[in-house]
This record gives C-alpha cells, sequence and structure tokens, in this order.
C-alpha cells in the first residue's frame, strides 16, 4: 500500500478521527521531511504515554509492515551483519533511558528531565513526539519548549481539550475524547499509520 492508501484506510476505519485528519496528515509531512533531511525523531510521554513513545520508536527502527532489506553497500559489503539487520527509521524514546532519568529527577527536578534530553540530542530538522493524554504534562510541555529552542519541531498528541501543548506545538493532534483510557486507544491507530506511512515512503522502491 502505499502512504496515501494508508492514510485514508485509517479514517475509513477510525472514521471519528475525521476531525483531527488534517493534523495527522501534517504531521507525517514533518516527519517525512525529517528523514528526507536526515534528521531524526526523538519521542516521550508518563505512564501510558511512555509505553506509547517506546512502541513508536520500535515501529520506526526496524520493519513493521516490511521486511526493509538493507542496501549491499549501506555497510561495507559485510554480508553476514547485513543479513541480519533491518532499514531503521532513526529515533529515540526519551523515556527509556532510566539511569538519566533517574538521576536528573534526584540531583534536579524531574519535570525538566525531558527538556535535557531535548536539549542534549535535539538538533535543527529533527521532530518531537510528544504524548499527553492532557495535554499539561509538565515533563511534555518542558520538553516541546526545549524544542522550540533548539530548532525541533514538535507533534503533541492529546485529547481533545485545549492544553499548553495544544497551543504549543507545531503540530497537535487532538483526538476526539476526553477520557484517559478512551484517548489512548485512538493514539495507537494514529502513530501506526504513521510509522506504516513513513515505512512504506522509504522502504518500498
Amino acid at each position: 500500500m502505499t502512504s496515501n492508501e494508508i492514510f485514508k484506510e485509517l479514517i475509513s476505519r477510525y472514521p471519528a478521527l475525521e476531525v483531527c485528519e488534517n493534523e495527522i496528515y501534517s504531521s507525517y509531512k514533518l516527519i517525512k521531511d525529517c528523514y528526507d533531511a536526515n534528521g531524526k525523531v526523538l519521542a516521550c510521554g508518563n505512564g501510558g504515554s511512555a509505553a506509547d513513545a517506546d512502541h513508536i520508536v520500535g515501529e520506526l527502527m526496524k520493519g513493521f509492515l516490511l521486511g526493509r532489506k538493507i542496501n549491499e553497500k549501506a555497510l561495507n559489503g559485510d554480508d553476514e551483519i547485513l543479513t541480519h539487520l533491518q532499514g531503521a527509521l532513526p529515533a529515540v524514546s526519551l523515556n527509556a533511558h532510566s539511569a538519566l532519568l533517574t538521576a536528573f529527577a534526584n540531583d534536579l527536578e524531574f519535570d525538566y528531565a525531558y527538556a535535557q534530553q531535548v536539549y542534549g540530542l535535539g538538533n535543527k530538522g529533527d521532530v518531537l513526539i510528544a504524548l499527553s493524554t492532557s495535554g499539561n504534562s509538565a515533563s511534555v510541555v518542558n520538553a516541546v519548549r526545549a524544542a522550540a529552542a533548539k530548532g525541533v519541531k514538535s507533534i503533541g498528541i492529546t485529547g481533545s481539550k485545549d492544553s499548553l501543548m495544544s497551543k504549543s506545538c507545531d503540530v497537535c493532534i487532538r483526538l476526539p475524547e476526553t477520557e484517559t483510557f478512551k484517548i489512548q486507544e485512538l493514539t495507537l491507530p494514529v502513530y501506526h499509520c504513521l510509522c506504516a506511512m513513513l515505512e512504506a515512503d522509504f522502504f518500498i522502491s
């Protein structure tokens, strides 16, 4: 399937997402532009949103729906390792670094732990995917603030209510629910769609 076919299928399967389809497609374009320019994706969230951030990175960094065969010249002809690896779209989950997070929380303040990583890892042209069902989680909002300071574009995935993230992210996908678990139920198909669209663009010849 092409990226456009994957996108159309998402809206067909989840018609409730029609209200934010422009933001979903704009998010895809931001990430595609990032990868076209050899950038990377950073992702963060707390609780269930942290699990979603990890999940996104898992779908980007290895084969999701496709095998992603590596170009024979990619690793200087090392045939053995080539046969055991897949093509990757560079991505980092900021909530996966337990030693750094706990050190920062112990020595400083957890509300800025993701912002510290955006500052250290983010470069102009990269993209931050910030997940918060309320859109007001301090650690995630501060990551968005740090992204803006570093020239990193930000994509928020939140619930439908106005929030700090809906005001500050470059693109905010405001899913049409207000209860946490219902927002999370719509979050999964959205990022699966984004990952599948990107994979189709970069790994279908």
